[in-house]
């Protein structure tokens, strides 16, 4: 079987050219199929969509769109590792995200919904689905199901299915935005199972955040760099910056940006405690701008100035 190619933004593409699809009628065209029942809002096979990918060419989508891969040959990359992707995933990609190649076989099964937000227009769920983390996600953050969780999802697409197939009435909008909205609070509650799950990869992704953060400070990354950022600490780990947010919350509580605050707090301790440097100096030496922005976060954290705290060891 000769490999196609479909690849996340966070991967390498092997040439700079995108192509911007911006309606659900192009996609269709480009994939050299019949025009969508509704001109908002078109499910396609997996088949169909793979037609799109057998060039290296990154794309640009201007709706949402969420892949249910039911099988899919060969491995599939997962940040640094790599796992089976035949038991079934499902793919979230927002508005304006570039999208590429993931090594993905002829023999590809599988849905994909591509919903314009103008479907959506009038509807709460608009607002909402701007809230679900996961349409940030790059491939590689995919949601893996289970059996019992492929089927419940394919129960949702089927009825989506159905409702494009029949006449569109007054009601299929309705009928059509209930069932995304079911099928993203499922994802949700999924992911929630996932990160439970893959436990020994997350306990591993501690450890490598903790040296991580070590490693910055004490090479004195932050007098030079500033303060490490989320996007920083997302890009060494290979996640993305609200899936590693999410993953962190579940297994701490806190997010990737308090796990900064927590490890600037405990340096910050280190050096005020154990050298001469003047507060101006700690927050320099920390990577603040200011030292007012370090004196205010330590307050906020320790509710002692960072004078206060100095004196008193004294």
């Amino acid at each position: 079987m000769s490999p196609v190619y479909f690849l996340s933004s966070n991967m390498k593409s092997k040439t700079p050219k995108v192509t911007k699809i911006e309606s659900i009628s192009e996609i269709h065209r480009m994939a050299g199929i019949a025009g969508p029942v509704h001109p908002l809002i078109s499910l396609m096979e997996a088949r169909q969509v793979m037609n799109l990918c057998q060039s290296p060419v990154s794309y640009v989508v201007c709706f949402y769109m969420i892949s249910f891969v039911t099988k899919l040959s060969g491995k599939f990359q997962y940040g640094q590792e790599h796992y089976d992707f035949d038991d079934g995933s499902l793919i979230f990609t927002a508005p304006n995200q570039v999208t590429g190649q993931i090594v993905a076989y002829n023999d590809n099964e599988g849905l994909s919904l591509f919903i314009h937000s103008d479907f959506l227009r009038g509807h709460p769920l608009a607002a909402k689905i701007k809230q679900f983390g996961f349409f940030s996600y790059a491939a590689n953050e995919a949601l893996h199901l289970s059996e019992q969780e492929k089927a419940t999802m394919l129960s949702i697409y089927n009825i989506i299915r159905e409702e494009l197939n029949s006449r569109i009435d007054d009601f299929s909008q309705e009928v059509i935005i209930a069932q995304i909205e079911l099928l993203l609070s499922y994802a949700k509650r999924f992911y929630k199972r996932q990160f439970i799950t893959r436990q020994a990869v997350n306990n591993d992704l501690l450890k490598k955040l903790e040296e991580l953060l070590d490693t910055y400070f004490e090479k004195d990354k932050s007098a030079n760099q500033g303060v490490p950022t989320v996007q920083y600490l997302a890009e060494q780990l290979n996640y993305s910056p609200n899936y590693l947010s999410d993953l962190l919350r579940s297994l701490t509580g806190l997010t990737a940006q308090q796990h900064i605050h927590e490890k600037l707090i405990q340096r910050s301790k280190e050096l005020l405690s154990s050298t001469e440097l003047s507060i101006s100096e700690v927050a320099y030496q920390l990577g603040f701008e200011h030292s007012q922005s370090f004196s205010r976060l330590f307050k906020n954290k320790t509710k002692l100035s960072p004078l206060e705290f100095r004196l008193s060891f004294n």
